[in-house]
């Protein structure tokens, strides 16, 4: 069974939480930021307002389970749905950025249920789990050729064995040896 999604999957699984018509902007942004950043349930549900600068277009990436904590940048895309959240859900620095109905964080069993409901909803071809939008991240750096070193200190692993799995789906790393 494939534990990743195709970039076209994932566009489904956007379009599909475009449709959910009481939480849209935040479950789009959900699987935006869980999907660019390869970050967990447990890491999205833990993302902070203090861990975004908006102005700088970065995103503090605090990992769990022993794996290194880094900075990404933020795209265009994903800054207009932050201060589209904001706007709906304003929250003083270091509140979390999904809280619950209750006001607290949310929590990553919420988030699981979210992303399978939407992909049941959006009819993807596999059952949808929070933990493939970190692979499908993965494997998508690795399809576009980046180095698996940089890809290890993207997605914040210690260990490259981690990492290496990613690169068995990208035929064209082949190219050329036979020529």
């Amino acid at each position: 069974m494939r534990d990743y999604l195709f970039p076209s999957e994932i566009e489904k699984l956007l379009k599909q939480a475009k449709k959910t018509s009481r939480h849209n902007i935040r479950n789009q942004l959900i699987i935006l930021i869980g999907y660019r950043h390869g970050l967990r349930a447990s890491e999205i549900a833990d993302l902070k307002f203090s861990d975004i600068e908006l102005e700088e277009a970065k995103l503090n990436c605090r990992r769990l389970k022993g794996s290194h904590h880094n900075i990404h940048p933020l795209m265009g895309d994903e800054i207009r749905l932050i201060k589209r959240w904001l706007k709906i859900h304003p929250t003083p620095n270091g509140e979390y950025i999904f809280p619950s109905e209750r006001k607290t964080r949310i929590t990553r069993q919420s988030i699981w249920r979210i992303i399978k409901t939407l992909g049941k909803d959006a009819k993807l071809s596999v059952p949808m789990t929070t933990h493939m939008l970190k692979h499908s991240c993965g494997y998508y750096l690795a399809d576009k050729g980046y180095d698996t070193r940089l890809i290890q200190d993207y997605l914040g692993h210690k260990n490259i064995q981690n990492t290496v799995r990613y690169t068995s789906t990208n035929a064209n790393r082949f190219k050329g040896l036979w020529r």
